[in-house]
């Protein structure tokens, strides 16, 4: 096992997954604290690395495309104070930063893990109920509703319908963006058949957020609902599986859930979903039983 302990937090690595704790320094940032210690598969690494600098370095890791749905519901765009994937590291521990590069390395090589992308996600996200006020609303989530609340800052054409309820099956996307420089930020989710373009300020399926300390926090919202939609990669039939899946209510009895599996074993016995897709749309099945 190899192990760094610092007052940015801790990183375990047990041959197999590297654990990712954040530390109580003040330093520490909100997200980091809030959403906790990670579970880091070595699947769902593409790499490594160790920075070295004058008074302290930087340990990163790089992981394959689509493995994490934070990543993916961020699109890369969170500030390194905020980035779960990097520690930073005193100078009079730089050895063992090295040593746990090496053997995280060293396992990645061992077990010829792919650094491509993946297929389906292999981080469950931020955990749920979920809830989080910042900019002009605030967003809830429990797994299978996202409801958007006004405060007295929002736009009077935007709170004028009041507090929002957007069913989980009626999303397509949901995107997080940081406030930069005049810029504000948001947290947007896309309803079928209700696609728009208008600035967040306006559009009652956004929170505008304006750069302050709780706007990152939008992204663990952000992450849980990207966590439970199809994956990017997915082909349409397997997305359409997947939603149906979900679409079961659950008051459905056993048998209705049986026969659902029993169509995707069809369909995929019939070569419309490949084996990740079938997989990708049975657990969402398995989930309800």
């Amino acid at each position: 096992m190899a192990e760094i302990i610092q007052k940015d937090g801790t990183w375990t690595f047990d041959g197999d997954a590297l654990r990712l704790t954040p530390g109580r320094d003040k330093n520490v940032s909100l997200l980091r604290k809030t959403l906790g210690e990670l579970s880091v598969p070595l699947g769902a690494l593409a790499g490594i690395s160790f920075e070295q600098g004058k008074k302290s370095g930087r340990l990163r890791l790089r992981l394959r495309d689509g493995a994490d749905p934070l990543l993916q519901a961020t699109g890369g765009k969170l500030a390194e104070p905020n980035d779960p994937y990097q520690l930073t590291v005193e100078s009079d521990r730089y050895g063992v930063a090295e040593y746990v590069v090496d053997e995280v390395r060293d396992a990645l090589l061992l077990d010829q893990v792919p650094a491509g992308p993946v297929d389906g996600y292999l981080l469950p996200g931020p955990s749920v109920p979920l809830s989080v006020s910042a900019g002009d609303g605030t967003a809830s989530f429990d797994g299978e509703q996202v409801r958007l609340e006004w405060n007295w800052k929002t736009e009077d054409s935007k709170s004028a319908a009041g507090a929002r309820s957007l069913a989980l099956t009626d999303l397509t996307t949901v995107e997080w963006h940081p406030a930069v420089g005049l810029e504000n930020g948001y947290l947007r989710f896309t309803v079928r058949g209700a696609e728009t373009k208008a600035p967040p300020k306006y559009d009652p399926n956004s929170v505008e957020l304006w750069g302050f300390k709780k706007d990152p926090l939008m992204a663990l919202v952000a992450a849980a609902v990207q966590a439970r939609l199809p994956h990017p990669t997915a082909s349409p039939e397997a997305a359409q599986a997947a939603e149906r899946a979900a679409a079961i209510a659950p008051e459905d009895d056993h048998d209705a859930l049986l026969r659902r599996l029993r169509e995707l074993g069809d369909l995929h016995k019939s070569g419309v979903l490949t084996d990740e897709e079938f997989a990708t749309a049975k657990r969402a099945v398995l989930k309800r039983m």
